[in-house]
């Protein structure tokens, strides 16, 4: 049985690891973010990142922006879908510091530590990131800024509680960094995060997470997502939900609230977007890979899309004109 959540974000291309173990002990509070630095050693710079704290002991406030803190509690991991800078804390009001300048880099090519705090009852995170190479995703782009996840809750759990089992009792020995079975524990925990807050939607919400509830539009998003250049058409589409394309164009739009080559073309334009800014390829390679025949039908739609041509875009560094 396919799982169209995890095909889709399979297909965003995520890797990620472990890369630091954090020991505090309370009163204690930090701003927090992933860095390139903190993770140049485990994987290349990445479009995208995702970060992620697994509460191993104790209970930790964590905040983004004004929003009111979570707090998690042993066996809950907090994740950052946008990598947002954020606040962690043992309790309310008090002043933060920055972690980095906390963080004490292993000398033997295990993981970084922080060793923080007042003294007294004791707090215990292994913290995490998820990359991507990808640009910009809708789905990810939907989460909030702060996701919680209980690994003891959801289909995954034994194999999620088994991993974080192994990874905490590995981290004596230094031996957990960027390993297979830790790449796809992050990547593991960021899907069962997204279901879980999938499953929490109203009814009548709308959007790619909504639709991805359903098994048959789920797997047209996932066909979707998995390669933009696609050639994709609403009957093919619809061949590959086994519905018939009145039905699949109706019940797409009415879950996702745009027809499904709307939803793709925004896909593909948004992506384009981002690469125009952030890499140099050529017009005609971001038109090629996003699925364009040419250079001016790609320019044509992203001047509909976003009021220039991509070359006015790059020019501007994507600012308003």
């Amino acid at each position: 049985m396919t799982d169209p959540l995890a095909d889709v974000l399979r297909a965003v291309r995520l890797n990620g690891g472990i890369f630091l173990d954090a020991r505090l002990t309370a009163p204690w509070c930090v701003t927090s973010k992933v860095t390139v630095d903190v993770y140049n050693h485990l994987l290349a710079p990445s479009a995208q990142i995702i970060g992620y704290h697994v509460v191993l002991q104790g209970e930790v406030l964590a905040a983004v922006g004004g929003q009111p803190p979570l707090v998690v509690r042993p066996g809950e991991i907090v994740l950052l879908p946008r990598n947002e800078a954020h606040m962690l804390a043992s309790a309310p009001g008090l002043t933060p510091v920055s972690a980095e300048e906390l963080v004490q880099a292993a000398g033997d090519g295990g993981l970084a530590r922080i060793d923080y705090g007042g003294g007294g009852p004791a707090t215990h995170l292994v913290c995490g990131f998820l990359g991507t190479v990808d640009g910009y995703n809708p789905l990810i782009a939907a989460l909030p800024a702060m996701l919680k996840l209980d690994i003891r809750e959801g289909a995954s759990r034994d194999w999620v509680e088994a991993s974080v089992r192994f990874a905490a009792a590995e981290l004596a020995e230094g031996r957990v960094g960027a390993s297979g079975t830790m790449a796809r524990l992050s990547e593991l925990l960021f899907v069962e995060a997204v279901r879980h807050y999938a499953a929490s939607l109203d009814e009548g919400a709308r959007g790619g997470l909504a639709g991805l509830r359903d098994p048959q539009i789920g797997r047209a998003l996932a066909l979707i997502h998995r390669d933009l250049a696609t050639d994709w058409t609403a009957d093919a589409l619809a061949r590959e939900a086994a519905l018939s394309r009145s039905a699949f164009m109706d019940r797409f739009t009415e879950l996702v609230g745009v027809p499904p080559i709307r939803y793709l073309t925004s896909l593909r334009l948004q992506s384009a977007r981002r690469e125009l800014r952030e890499t140099r390829k050529t017009i005609a390679q971001l038109a090629h890979g996003v699925g364009y025949g040419s250079e001016e039908a790609f320019s044509r739609a992203f001047k509909r899309e976003f009021g220039r041509s991509p070359r006015h875009w790059r020019t501007d560094g994507g600012s308003p004109g």
